[in-house]
C-alpha cells in the first residue's frame, strides 16, 4: 500500500495525503517567530572524507519520474521503439486523473474512473448510510441510480502545462536571497491567480505552480477540477486488503486492491469524458513495455550525503520510533474498548502507521546499507568534482555543499529534543491531547514572560485545535511519551533554556506512574478545562502543567529553530537543484512532487529469497495463501468467495510486478501498454523497493499491480457486475 496519510499535524477527519517531509511542529506566523541566525558560511574545503565502499553510479540513479514537458523522445523510441507524439502525450495526460490522496484513470467513455481500495476507505466510510458495513461488506451500484455521490470529494485532470521559470525568476529578481523561499510562494500564488482569472469561462479550473529540480525549473499545471464524484464498486476489505500488513510491501502478491468511481458533468449526467483508456482482456506478457501514468508525491534523490546521513541517524530512527509507538497504543485501545475504537476508525488508523512503519522501515535499512551509500558518495563526489572543474560553477556552488554540511551539523545538536518531543504539536493523531495542550501552555508562559503577548495568543488559540481522545487511548498514549522522553535522557534544544531531566519533572516517579498521576489530578484532560484553567490561573502544581511548564519552552525553541533550518536547507538545496540542472538538464528527471509523471518499464520476475519471484500470480495463489495460514486473519476471504461459480477461472492472472519507478501517490494509477490499454492497477511496491525515495534501481525493486484480468472476471463471476464489465469491454 504506498499511501501514508499525513500524520504528524492533521486531526481525525482529513483526507489522505502524501507523507513528504517529517516536521515537528505547528507553523506561527512569522511575526511571532523568533528564528535564529543562519549559519555562517562554511570555509570551502575539499569533500569530506567518508569511509563507503567506491560503488559505480548508475545511468537512472535519479529514477524515471519524467514530466511529460521533458520525457526523452529519443529514449523512449531506443528503449521501446515508441514515438512519443502530441497525441499519446495527450491521451496518456487526459487519461489520468489525480485524487487528493492518490492517484486514477478514466476507463470508459462514461465517466468510469478506477483507483484502489485503499485510496477510498475515508470515501466508502463517507457513504455508509446506518445499519450499514460497508468497508467490511463492500459495495457495488447495481443501477446508475444507485452510484453514491461522495460529498467534499473530487478529482482532477490535467489539461494544460506552461512553463513559467522566466516568470517566477523575474519576480525574484530584486528579492534577497534570504527572501526567496517566501517570495517564490507568493509569486507562484500570483501566477496561478492570474491563469485561473484567464480561465473564468469555466469555474472548475485550478492552477498549481510546481517547482522542478529544486526551483531551476516552474511549470504551471491547470487542471480541471470535477467535484461531483460517486461510488460505483469497491470490494470487501478481506479482499482488496489481503494479507493486511504482513503482506503489505512483498510479493509474491494475491489482492484486489481495486475501487470504481464514477464523475459526473455540471448537468448530473455521467461524464462523457474525452479520453479514457480501454481495458485490455489480453493482459500484459513478460517482457512487455509497460507505462505509469500518475501522481507520484516525493522523492529525495537529490539529497547530498550529509543530509541522508541526518535522516538515517536522527529523522528516520525518530519517526519510525513514534509511528511504531502509536499503532501499538492504537491496538492496545482496540483490545481494551473496540466499539469506541470503531466509532474513532482507528483500524484504518493502525493500517496507515504500519504501512508508515514498514515503508520507513525499508528506506533506513537503505540509509544504513554501505552500498548503496557508497553509490550515492561515489554519484555526489562526481558531480563536485564537475563544479570545481568549472570556473563558473564553481564561483556559483563551490561551496554549497561545504554549507550543507555545517548546517546539518547544527542540526544534529537538536537530536534529543527532536527525538523526545516530535509530533506534539496540536491536531496530530500521534500524541495525547494532554500533552499538546500542557506544551502549548509552556509555550504560552514562556511568551507572556519575554512579553510577546501575540505569540502568547496565538498558542492560546491552537488549544481548540488539540486533538481529544477516550481516557483509556490517552493514558496510554501519555504512558507511551513518557518512556520515549525518559529514555531520551536529557532534553535541550539550544541554549535559552537548561537542560531538562525526566526525573526532575516527574518528582521522581517512573513513566507509568507519572502518566497515572497527570490522568487523575491534571487540569489539561480536556479542551474545555484547560481554557478554564487559563482563564481562572494556572496551578503549577498540576502534574500536567509541570510537564508543560518543562518542556514547552524546548518545544517552542526547537520549532523556531527547526523553521529556521528548513529555510536556510531549502536555499541550499535549490543551489543544488540550479547546478544539476547546469550540468544534465532536462536529462534526468526531477524529484517527484505530486503532478503528472510517465513512468516507464517492463513487466519483470526477479530473484528473491533463493528462488525467483514470477512476474504474475493468480487466484490459486490467493486461495492457497488462504488455506496455508489456517484461513486465519489477515489472509480470511469473504464468504461470497467461499462457493465459486464455474464459470470462475482460477488460473486468472490477479497481481504482478514491473520495474516502473514508483512511490507513494502512484496509488491508483494505470498500468499502460505501449497502445495505452489499461493492463494494470498500481497499488504497491514490494520490499526492495523501498529505497526509492532515494535511488531507482530495477534489479529487485518492482511495482505491484492487479491485472486487468482478474479484475474482470472478480467483476464478472463474483459480483456480477454485469453493467460495468459491459461498459469496460464494450468496443
Amino acid at each position: 500500500m504506498l499511501m501514508i496519510r499525513k500524520l504528524l499535524s492533521q486531526p481525525l477527519s482529513t483526507a489522505f495525503l502524501i507523507l513528504a517531509v517529517v516536521t515537528i511542529s505547528c507553523t506561527t506566523p512569522s511575526s511571532v517567530q523568533e528564528t535564529p541566525q543562519e549559519s555562517a558560511p562554511a570555509k570551502t574545503s575539499d569533500a569530506v572524507e567518508r569511509s563507503y565502499p567506491v560503488v559505480e553510479p548508475q545511468p537512472f540513479d535519479n529514477g524515471k519520474m519524467w514530466t511529460f514537458e521533458h520525457a526523452p523522445s529519443s529514449y523512449f523510441m531506443e528503449e521501446y521503439g515508441l514515438d512519443l507524439t502530441d497525441d499519446w502525450k495527450r491521451k496518456a495526460k487526459r487519461g489520468t486523473v489525480r485524487l487528493p490522496n492518490c492517484s486514477g484513470s478514466f476507463v470508459s467513455p462514461r465517466g468510469l474512473i478506477l483507483t484502489n481500495h485503499h485510496c477510498t476507505r475515508d470515501e466508502v466510510l463517507a457513504v455508509t448510510l446506518e445499519g450499514e458495513n460497508l468497508t467490511d461488506d463492500g459495495f457495488y451500484a447495481s443501477t446508475l441510480s444507485d452510484e453514491r455521490k461522495i460529498e467534499g470529494f473530487y478529482v482532477d485532470q490535467l489539461i494544460g502545462i506552461e512553463d513559467v521559470t522566466y516568470a517566477i525568476q523575474t519576480a525574484l529578481n530584486d528579492m534577497d536571497d534570504e527572501d526567496r523561499t517566501s517570495s517564490v510562494i507568493e509569486a507562484a500564488k500570483e501566477l496561478e491567480k492570474e491563469r485561473i482569472q484567464n480561465n473564468l469561462r469555466d469555474d472548475n479550473i485550478v492552477v498549481e505552480v510546481i517547482g522542478l529540480y529544486n526551483g531551476a525549473l516552474y511549470s504551471a499545471y491547470t487542471w480541471h477540477r470535477y467535484d461531483d464524484v460517486r461510488l460505483v464498486m469497491v470490494p470487501e476489505l478481506e479482499i482488496g486488503y489481503f494479507g493486511g500488513d504482513p503482506d503489505n510491501f512483498t510479493y509474491p502478491r494475491y489482492t484486489l486492491d481495486m475501487a470504481l468511481l464514477r464523475a459526473y458533468d455540471d448537468l448530473g449526467r455521467p461524464l462523457e469524458p474525452e479520453y479514457y483508456f480501454n481495458w485490455s482482456e489480453r493482459g500484459a506478457r513478460e517482457g512487455d513495455a509497460v507505462f505509469v501514468v500518475g501522481n507520484p508525491g516525493s522523492t529525495d534523490r537529490l539529497l547530498t550525503i550529509a543530509q541522508l546521513e541526518y535522516e538515517r541517524d536522527v529523522a528516520h530512527p525518530a519517526f519510525l520510533s513514534l509511528l511504531d509507538n502509536v499503532a501499538t497504543d492504537f491496538l492496545t485501545f482496540m483490545e481494551i474498548d473496540p466499539d469506541q475504537a470503531a466509532g474513532l476508525e482507528l483500524r484504518n488508523y493502525v493500517f496507515q502507521l504500519q504501512n508508515a512503519v514498514k515503508a520507513y522501515t525499508g528506506a533506513l535499512e537503505t540509509l544504513e546499507d554501505d552500498y548503496f551509500m557508497g553509490r550515492r558518495n561515489q554519484a555526489e563526489l562526481r558531480f563536485r568534482e564537475t563544479i570545481t572543474g568549472d570556473e563558473a560553477l564553481s564561483g556559483q556552488f563551490g561551496d554549497t555543499h561545504e554549507k550543507i554540511e555545517a548546517l546539518v551539523e547544527e542540526k544534529r545538536s537538536f537530536k534529543s529534543a527532536y527525538q523526545a518531543l516530535l509530533g506534539l504539536n496540536p491536531g496530530t493523531i500521534l500524541s495525547s491531547g494532554t500533552l499538546q495542550r500542557a506544551v502549548l501552555l509552556g509555550q504560552i508562559k514562556a511568551a507572556q514572560e519575554r512579553g510577546n503577548r501575540q505569540a502568547a495568543s496565538f498558542y492560546e488559540s491552537l488549544i481548540q485545535r488539540t486533538i481529544e481522545w477516550p481516557e483509556e487511548l490517552e493514558l496510554e498514549m501519555i504512558k507511551t511519551r513518557m518512556k520515549r522522553i525518559q529514555a531520551t535522557g536529557e532534553v535541550a534544544a539550544g541554549d535559552e533554556h537548561q537542560p531538562v531531566r525526566f526525573s526532575d519533572v516527574s518528582g521522581g516517579l517512573d513513566p507509568e506512574a507519572f502518566a497515572e498521576e497527570i490522568m487523575s489530578a491534571s487540569g489539561l484532560t480536556s479542551i474545555e478545562a484547560t481554557l478554564a484553567m487559563l482563564e481562572n490561573g494556572v496551578d503549577e502544581n498540576d502534574p500536567g502543567v509541570a510537564f508543560g511548564l518543562a518542556y514547552g519552552p524546548h518545544f517552542e525553541q526547537l520549532n523556531g529553530r527547526m523553521a529556521g533550518f528548513e529555510e536556510q536547507e531549502e536555499r541550499l538545496k535549490r543551489q543544488i537543484g540550479l547546478a544539476r540542472f547546469e550540468i544534465h538538464g532536462t536529462s534526468v528527471p526531477p524529484d517527484a512532487t505530486f503532478s503528472l509523471r510517465l513512468q516507464d518499464g517492463r513487466v519483470a520476475s526477479y530473484d528473491y529469497n533463493g528462488t525467483r519471484a514470477p512476474a504474475f500470480t493468480t487466484f490459486y495463489g490467493l486461495f492457497n495463501r488462504h488455506h496455508a495460514h489456517g484461513r486465519e486473519e489477515p489472509w480470511t476471504i469473504p464468504a461470497n468467495w467461499y462457493t465459486l461459480p464455474r464459470s470462475f477461472d482460477l488460473s486468472t492472472r490477479l497481481n504482478l510486478v514491473s520495474t516502473n519507478d514508483i512511490i507513494g501517490g502512484n496509488s491508483g494509477s494505470p498500468l499502460l501498454s505501449i497502445d495505452l490499454e489499461l493492463v494494470g492497477l498500481i497499488f504497491d511496491g514490494n520490499i526492495e523497493s523501498l529505497s526509492g525515495d532515494f535511488i531507482y534501481t530495477d534489479t529487485h525493486a518492482r511495482a505491484i499491480s492487479v491485472d486487468s484480468r482478474g479484475m474482470l472476471e472478480a467483476l464478472r463471476h463474483i459480483y456480477r457486475a454485469e453493467r460495468i464489465v459491459e461498459e469496460l469491454t464494450s468496443p
